[in-house]
C-alpha cells in the first residue's frame, strides 16, 4: 500500500538573467535552507536528496548539496530536459510513497548562459533528432532558435486549424506580466499591453520576442515527508501530493505529423488522464494552476490538453479571462515561464514552491482566493511531461 507524501517545506531564490545571479551551488544552498526553514526540519534529518539541473559537470547535484551539509546521504543527479524539476520531485515522492525514505530533499537549479538553447555534444545521436526530423518535413528550419521554431510550429498549426488571433497568443503573454508584478521571486517586473507584445521584434510566427521564455538562474526546493515522520516531529495539516504522473512520447509525437502532437500534447493529455483518475478529481475541482509556457503557444495548448477548456476552445477561454483572477483557473500566478523565468532544473520546484504557498494561504498580493486543488504540469521535449496534483484539506 502507497503512503500520503505531505510538502513540508519550500523554497527558492529569486531568478536572475545570465551573467547576474550567484552560482549554482550558492543558488541551490539557498533554496534549499529556505525550504529546510520553512519546514522546521534540520539537514541531519533528510535522508535522500534528488538534485535536477540541465547544464552542468556530473555531480553538481553533490556540490550543491555540500554547502547545507555532509551527512553523507545519498544525492542523485537528475536531468529530464525543462521537466528536470518535477522528475527529482517525483522521484522523491516515490522515496516517501514506497516507504524508502520518511524525509527527503528535491532541489532544483541551473546557472544558464546568455542567448538561446544549444546543443552541447555535437559528436553523437542529438536526443531530439526524431524532432527534428519531424519538424523538416512539416515546416523546414529557419534562422530562429531551435525551440521557438517547435513550439511556434505548433501554434501556428493551431491557428490554421481554428482561425485563431495572434492577439490570442499575445493576450497569453500580457497576463503573465500581470501576474508577475506581483511577485519579488520573478525575473520580469514589468507589465506589457497585448499592443506592445505584438510590436517586440518577431521570434517565429505567431510568437514574439515576449512571447517566448527567457534563460534564466536560480533554484528552488521542497522537502517531502510520511505522515509517520509528521506526527514525530510534531509538523501539522499540510499539503499533500494527491497524485502525480509521468508520460513519454507516443507513436503519435512523431507518426501524425503534427507540430501539435510533436511538442507533448498527447504526453499532457494522457499524464493529466491519469492523475484525474488517480485522485478522483477533475479540472473543475482545481482552482490554482501552474502549466509549462515556455512560449504562449505552449500554454494555449495546455489549457485544453489539460482539459481545462474543450478542444479548439481556447481563445475563447482567454478572452473570456477564465484563465486568471476572476475566471474559472487561475493560471500561472508566479508569472510562469514567461515572466518569472525559466531555470530548466529548477523550474518544477518553483512551480511546487509557488502552488504549496497558494494552498496555504501564503501568495500574498497574488493569492488565488479559496485555493484548495492545484495542479503542475511541466514538460520537457525529448521528451517527459509531468502532472501533479496538490490538496490542502
Amino acid at each position: 500500500m502507497t503512503r500520503k507524501v505531505n510538502v513540508i517545506g519550500v523554497g527558492m531564490v529569486k531568478f536572475q538573467k545570465p551573467g547576474a545571479s550567484d552560482e549554482y551551488n550558492v543558488m541551490a544552498a539557498g533554496a534549499i535552507r529556505a525550504a529546510m526553514k520553512d519546514s522546521g526540519v534540520e539537514f541531519r534529518d533528510l535522508e535522500q536528496a534528488y538534485a535536477g539541473y540541465v547544464y552542468g559537470d556530473s555531480t553538481c547535484g553533490q556540490r550543491a548539496v555540500y554547502e547545507v551539509g555532509l551527512t553523507g546521504i545519498p544525492v542523485f543527479n537528475v536531468n529530464n530536459n525543462c521537466s528536470t524539476g518535477s522528475t527529482a520531485l517525483m522521484l522523491a515522492k516515490q522515496a516517501i510513497e514506497g516507504g524508502i525514505a520518511e524525509c527527503v530533499l528535491a532541489v532544483g537549479f541551473e546557472q544558464m548562459e546568455k542567448g538561446a538553447l544549444q546543443a552541447k555534444w555535437n559528436d553523437r545521436t542529438n536526443p531530439l533528432d526524431k524532432h527534428a526530423g519531424l519538424m523538416n518535413d512539416v515546416q523546414g528550419f529557419t534562422s530562429a532558435p531551435g525551440a521557438a521554431q517547435m513550439f511556434g510550429g505548433a501554434g501556428r498549426e493551431y491557428r490554421w486549424k481554428h482561425g485563431t488571433k495572434r492577439e490570442t497568443f499575445a493576450k497569453i503573454a500580457e497576463k503573465a506580466r500581470k501576474h508577475a508584478s506581483k511577485n519579488p521571486f520573478a525575473l520580469f517586473q514589468e507589465t506589457y499591453s497585448v499592443e506592445e507584445i505584438l510590436a517586440s521584434p518577431e521570434v517565429f510566427d505567431p510568437l514574439t520576442r515576449y512571447q517566448c521564455c527567457p534563460p534564466t538562474c536560480g533554484a528552488a526546493a521542497a522537502i517531502l515527508c510520511s505522515d509517520e515522520f509528521a506526527k514525530k516531529k510534531g509538523i501539522g495539516k499540510s499539503v499533500y501530493i494527491a497524485a502525480q504522473a509521468m508520460t513519454t512520447d507516443y507513436p503519435s509525437s512523431f507518426g501524425e505529423e503534427s507540430m501539435i502532437k510533436m511538442v507533448g500534447y498527447d504526453m499532457t493529455k494522457n499524464a493529466a488522464a491519469k492523475v484525474y483518475e488517480k485522485a478522483g478529481l477533475g479540472p473543475s475541482d482545481v482552482q490554482v494552476v501552474e502549466l509549462h509556457d515556455c512560449f504562449t503557444a505552449n500554454e494555449l495548448l495546455t489549457y485544453e490538453a489539460l482539459g481545462l477548456c474543450k478542444e479548439g476552445e481556447a481563445e475563447k477561454f482567454i478572452w473570456d479571462e477564465d484563465n486568471t483572477y476572476g475566471g474559472k483557473f487561475v493560471t500561472n500566478p508566479s508569472g510562469g515561464l514567461l515572466s518569472k523565468g525559466h531555470p530548466l532544473g529548477a523550474t518544477g520546484l518553483a512551480q511546487c514552491t509557488e502552488l504549496v504557498w497558494q494552498l496555504r494561504g501564503q501568495g500574498d498580493a497574488r493569492q488565488v482566493p479559496g485555493a484548495r486543488v492545484a495542479l503542475q504540469h511541466n514538460l520537457g521535449l525529448g521528451g517527459a511531461c509531468v502532472v501533479t496534483m496538490y490538496r490542502m484539506d
